[in-house]
């Protein structure tokens, strides 16, 4: 298959994140975040595990706990808190952070060059996030902020080693790792989350469906594909897709307002994703080195 298709596939991933905040404040406005990111990842991982028979051995455990958690425990906890104590449009561009970690993080862990042309889209997916979603009242709180450039961290870690840590097995297999172990990591919080599990619904049912099995199942089997054929740091752009996700539904779902800035900043991330993935094409990396 060509590099555009893996390309294009890829990026239904975060086009589908960008439907978690509607679905999490329409179907499961009362749940708790850390209630929320154990009921999304352990039972689809389980779920998997069921589909694929297949266990990891050896030294792909602890890989795996690794994984699972700085894809799903660390990074899902961390966005939520960020989420909770900053404005929305604030932990979005936090989470925009992660596409430059990546780079860096590639860069030490794998060794793959740093192109200047990449730094110029990550910082234009930034300035077209900012329009996206910060208001003139978002406000600024430190925890919120450290936590959400913590969080950002965490899944651009985990999306190098993803890369760095290949198992001989297919990426449904390698999803279902994951997320198991990141929910089985995420269970003792379910000891102190405030949720009442009595105020369970089946609209909550329905919202941790969609968020479970399309949020995360179906979206990080395709992520993990598009990290194993393309390299982390193309992967990692396509991740500015979710915020204008987010804000296109948020327009078409729930009639927000969609203003000029908004506008020009989805033309922004569109065209970001675009020359990121120009300056890391195959042939220019052959062509530097």
């Amino acid at each position: 298959m060509s590099r555009s298709f893996d390309i294009a596939l890829t990026a239904v991933a975060p086009v589908i994140w960008g439907s978690s905040y509607i679905v999490t404040t329409q179907f499961l406005p009362n749940l708790d975040p850390l209630t929320i990111s154990l009921l999304r990842a352990l039972p689809a991982g389980l779920l998997l595990l069921c589909l694929v028979r297949q266990l990891p051995s050896g030294g792909w455990i602890p890989r795996m706990f690794v994984l699972g958690a700085l894809n799903f425990s660390i990074f899902w906890s961390l966005l939520f808190f960020a989420a909770y104590r900053l404005p929305g449009g604030v932990a979005a561009v936090m989470g925009a952070l992660q596409p430059l970690v990546v780079i860096f993080a590639a860069r030490a862990l794998l060794g793959s060059p740093i192109r200047k042309l990449s730094l110029v889209a990550i910082a234009a997916g930034g300035v077209g996030v900012a329009l996206l979603v910060l208001t003139p009242a978002a406000g600024l709180d430190a925890l919120g902020v450290i936590a959400g450039i913590a969080g950002s961290a965490s899944m651009a870690l985990g999306t190098v080693l993803s890369r760095k840590w290949q198992p001989p097995v297919s990426a449904l297999t390698f999803t279902a790792w994951q997320l198991t172990a990141g929910g089985m990591l995420l269970l003792p919080s379910a000891l102190v989350a405030p949720t009442q599990w009595a105020t369970i619904s089946g609209t909550n049912i329905l919202g941790l469906m969609y968020l479970g099995l399309i949020g995360a199942g179906l979206t990080y089997v395709i992520w993990l594909r598009g990290i194993k054929l393309l390299q982390p740091s193309a992967v990692s752009v396509l991740g500015f897709l979710s915020p204008m996700s987010a804000a296109l539904l948020g327009w078409l779902v729930l009639n927000e307002t969609l203003t000029a800035p908004q506008a020009f900043g989805m033309a922004l991330v569109l065209g970001s994703v675009f020359l990121g993935q120009y300056a890391l094409r195959p042939g220019r990396a052959r062509t530097a080195a």
